[in-house]
């Protein structure tokens, strides 16, 4: 059964929020999905530009206040 989970990158620059959510990602299985929270505008094209490299799907992204949501299914890469 696919588990979401959240990982917190507030008020983390660049390249944390995506080192981050490698390492992440990197313990989640197939299918599942991460919510990471972000302040850092740059990631929001970071990180979907490193899940296509890597074969995970952007599944949605919003904004709450000056924090952003980035929502990533894990692919089988």
């Amino acid at each position: 059964m696919a588990t979401t989970e959240e990982l917190d990158c507030r008020h983390l620059l660049c390249p944390l929020p995506v080192i981050r959510t490698q390492a992440q990602v990197a313990r989640l299985s197939v299918g599942d999905e991460l919510e990471v929270v972000v302040t850092d505008p740059g990631a929001l094209e970071d990180i979907p530009a490193w899940c296509r490299v890597h074969g995970h799907e952007v599944v949605g992204a919003r904004e709450t206040g000056d924090e952003h949501r980035i929502r990533i299914r894990v692919g089988g890469s």
